[in-house]
């Protein structure tokens, strides 16, 4: 499995150890990024990956195809558990709080026992097997646990019941998509299908003492041309400024037209007030100074 990992993903999977997570990016043949995810090793031949959730089947024909015309000497065996599996993802300062009331009694999941990136496989509830994962969408300390499909219901009333002390309270889509553009973590409007490993931030994860799909192409002169736009955050000079997703941006002074064009706006969340909104942009020399100026037309 480490050497399938580490033929599909641009950095090394196969020196991940057992209850550790590594994020990883994977492109298409032609170099472009496909999608990215986590990866844990719960057991030294068993890993379970994540994809993002609009990509999930695609990557999983990808894997298979892989498997079974690329590489079919690897004795590598797939298996899509998305629906075998609830998920939820805890986050906040008082997160280990919660989590602590919901594990069973002797589990760790202090700092010592789960640092950050770690994977084990526990009990919750009361006997329910579950598997606890130290990860942030968000940037705050924060946990994934998993547990049987059918527990997915008592595993989120337990954990409102534990948190109720904190404060505790859902969130939905709209609120996750603020935390991701403060955090500043890729999505779906990124991995567009025209956005190569460097033009994320990723060029210094991609191996160069491998092998992997993707990486002859990704070094085409196109791809590694210097003015292509780069991905940057950003936030309006005008607190009051509605942005839209889409938007170009135009150098300072010049006419609202098509060209020269700097770049677009390719995610936006509003943020509570007073604070302007936040987004995310491919921008052309990209988190360089020159960047840090611009309008939006």
């Amino acid at each position: 499995v480490g050497t399938f990992l580490d033929r599909v993903y641009i950095n090394t999977f196969s020196t991940l150890p057992v209850g550790k997570v590594r994020y990883g990016v994977m492109l298409r043949e032609d170099g472009i990024v496909m999608d990215d995810g986590t990866t844990a090793r719960l057991a030294p031949e068993h890993y379970v990956m994540t994809t993002t959730t609009a990509n999930a089947a695609k990557v999983f024909q990808h894997l298979e195809f892989c498997l079974q015309v690329l590489w079919p000497e690897l004795d590598v065996t797939l298996a899509s558990v998305s629906e075998q599996w609830a998920q939820i993802a805890i986050a906040g300062p008082r997160a280990r709080d919660v989590l602590a009331r919901v594990v069973d009694t002797g589990v760790d999941v202090s700092n010592e026992g789960l640092p950050f990136m770690g994977a084990i496989e526990r009990t919750v509830m009361g006997g329910v097997k579950a598997r606890l994962f130290r990860l942030s969408f968000s940037g705050e300390l924060g946990y994934e646990i998993a547990v049987p499909a059918r527990h997915g219901e008592a595993l989120a009333r337990a954990l409102m019941t534990a948190g109720e002390e904190f404060g505790i309270t859902p969130y939905g889509i709209e609120a996750l998509g603020v935390m991701r553009i403060e955090k500043g973590p890729v999505s779906g409007n990124e991995l567009s299908g025209q956005t190569s490993a460097g033009d994320l931030g990723f060029g210094k994860m991609a191996s160069t003492k491998k092998d992997y799909i993707g990486r002859v192409m990704a070094a085409r002169p196109g791809l590694k041309d210097p003015d292509r736009p780069a991905f940057v955050g950003f936030k309006p000079v005008d607190k009051g400024q509605r942005l839209r997703a889409g938007a170009h941006f135009l150098p300072i002074g010049a006419p609202a037209a098509t060209a020269p064009v700097q770049g677009y706006i390719t995610s936006v969340e509003p943020s509570p007030p007073p604070r302007p909104s936040i987004g995310h942009a491919l921008f052309q020399d990209g988190p360089a100074p020159s960047a840090r100026r611009g309008r939006t037309g």
